[in-house]
């Protein structure tokens, strides 16, 4: 079969193209003929060597749909032939609010998406969502499972909130933003781009705030969130997720996901004087994937950004890697 390999670190223009022997399901498991995959940011981390456990050469990918091909032994559903996506998080513990630390991700360090054919097990796939393409149905699983915990399980979102989604734009961001409209509530969001704002306005964002030509954008923000956020999603860290804590309205909820800004310098007042809760989270427990599946059930569509063939990954790598995005970049295997 064809795969995306990576054999060395170094950035995305390592990735290559090559004929590896085709895997095969073992017990427990199922053999899923891939028709699309998509990128994550964590993908592009692992070709620059800013991700743990990193052991190569491994073909990487979290995300993707396709077709059930084959059953390993004691498994006889999804039956062969189900299109399905695959939910890329192992090893969730039984406790649904505690991730398990020998859990690990699909790509990494198990080979992953970006491939003819993969393995995973029975209990993580799932029919694909009717209504949805494939280019679509790809496009959800990782990114769509953190920004489901991140926006309703640990953020607790209602119809009442007032949201700010810091960095608009990145795949999990923009399912935040398409989760937030669809409860119904207001929405603020931020970019260092005036076509991303337009896209998010036309996805249901109640106003746009662009920090490149309003340095002092928190001020706005909390202007514009009447007050303060009373739900922040935030993946950026460092001075932004600072100034989403210091203009959070009373009882606030702030949630965190990533640092790509670097550490946070924080005001502990802040904090306490206000009676923030400050939430960590990353990806999802197998209810939030089911749960997230049924909203996309119900007409919800994600933000496909591009589609690229799989010759062409490096490009599609170095467009997520340089954040020209607005949802989620897919790749084209069949």
């Amino acid at each position: 079969m064809r795969a995306v390999r990576l054999n060395e670190l170094g950035g995305p223009q390592n990735l290559r193209v090559e004929d590896i022997e085709r895997p095969e399901p073992a017990a427990g498991e199922v053999l899923v003929e891939v028709t699309r995959a998509a990128f994550n940011r964590r993908d592009v981390f692992i070709t620059q060597n800013l991700y743990p456990g990193i052991a190569l050469p491994r073909t990487l990918g979290s995300d993707g749909c396709g077709t059930v091909a084959a059953h390993g032994a004691g498994v006889s559903n999804p039956p062969i032939g189900t299109r399905v996506v695959m939910n890329p998080q192992f090893g969730w513990s039984d406790d649904p609010w505690t991730l398990n630390r020998d859990g690990s991700i699909l790509g990494m360090p198990r080979d992953g998406t970006f491939a003819q054919f993969v393995t995973v097990p029975a209990a993580n796939v799932y029919p694909k969502p009717k209504g949805l393409s494939d280019d679509e149905a790809a496009a959800i699983p990782l990114a769509g499972l953190t920004a489901y915990r991140a926006t309703f399980t640990r953020g607790r979102i209602t119809k009442d909130d007032v949201v700010l989604i810091p960095g608009v734009g990145s795949g999990v961001q923009t399912f935040v933003l398409l989760y937030a409209v669809h409860a119904g509530a207001k929405v603020v969001v931020t970019s260092g781009s005036d076509e991303k704002l337009a896209r998010a306005k036309a996805l249901g964002a109640s106003a746009t705030i662009n920090y490149k030509t309003s340095p002092e954008w928190w001020k706005e923000a909390r202007k514009l969130t009447d007050g303060g956020p009373s739900l922040v999603v935030d993946s950026s860290g460092g001075e932004t997720f600072a100034r989403c804590l210091d203009i959070a309205r009373y009882g606030a909820r702030v949630v965190t996901y990533g640092g790509t800004g670097g550490d946070a310098k924080i005001r502990p007042f802040s904090i306490f004087w206000k009676h923030l809760d400050v939430l960590g989270t990353s990806m999802g427990s197998p209810s939030d994937f089911e749960a997230m599946l049924r909203l996309f059930e119900g007409g919800l569509k994600p933000v496909v950004d591009r589609v690229y063939p799989m010759d062409e990954v490096v490009a599609a790598a170095e467009r997520v890697l340089a954040g020209d995005q607005m949802g989620k970049v897919v790749l084209a295997i069949a």
